[in-house]
């Protein structure tokens, strides 16, 4: 007989072992048992590489904002603004509009039912690019198609086109964004538009810039101008 003090009130007695079988293999079989069972504690949870990657993905999403708001610098449109245009806009920090004169002798900037009457520069604030404002068609005139015409013209060479209902200020409308991939570009870049009609006929207001980084760059202008459009 013999016994053994395994600790923590545990006591394994037993009879002598035969011969040919180790004297120590038992008990230590039985005090390996009796340790791994005392460390058998459930271990918590941890995320697979899927979840992992879930977990990241879901930390990105949050993460992602709406563009940013554009400081008001000015208003263009109304009575005493350098352009005369059927409806008025509030003009981001910078932003400079000036008017484009048609020459008849030359003929006029026209793309699709409307002509260009107003250049907004964004250079004094820092980017290389225009909001630019086109006018024309009749009031009856309808918005998404008028859009259609214009950006027909503006870039024949398209990709990613995609037209959604939206709202200008006050006003339905159309608007579009697209890459423009014309051969003479260095590489295409992003471009986008908005139509809209009104009693004096249909506005277009075009964002291009130099390139899409430009592009992004100035669109809390361009989103600036769509929500605070309004009659003149």
């Amino acid at each position: 007989m013999f016994e053994l003090n395994l600790g923590w009130g545990i006591v394994v007695r037993g009879r002598g072992l035969r011969r040919g079988v180790g004297a120590g293999l038992v008990p230590a079989v039985l005090v390996m048992g009796v340790l791994s069972g005392c460390s058998s504690e459930p271990k918590p949870d941890r995320p697979t590489g899927a979840a992992k990657s879930t977990a990241k993905d879901g930390a990105k999403g949050a993460a992602k904002t709406e563009t940013p708001a554009a400081a008001r610098g000015g208003t263009v449109g109304g009575a005493g603004s350098p352009c005369a245009l059927p409806v008025s806009f509030d003009l981001a920090s910078g932003w400079k509009p000036q008017a484009v004169k048609n020459d008849p002798e030359f003929g006029s900037a026209r793309q699709g039912p409307v002509t260009l009457v107003c250049e907004i520069d964004a250079k004094p604030a820092g980017n290389i690019g225009f909001l630019r404002v086109w006018t024309g068609g009749r009031s009856g005139d309808d918005p998404r198609r008028a859009l259609e015409a214009f950006v027909a013209e503006e870039a024949k060479s398209r990709d990613k086109v995609a037209y959604t209902q939206t709202k200008a200020g006050e006003y339905a409308s159309a608007e579009v964004t697209y890459l423009n991939t014309d051969e003479f570009l260095d590489e295409p870049k992003k471009e986008r538009a908005l139509a809209f009609t009104t009693p004096r006929g249909v506005v277009v207001l075009h964002l291009g810039g130099m390139d899409s980084e430009e592009h992004e760059e100035m669109l809390p202008a361009y989103e600036l101008a769509k929500k605070s459009i309004r009659s003149a």
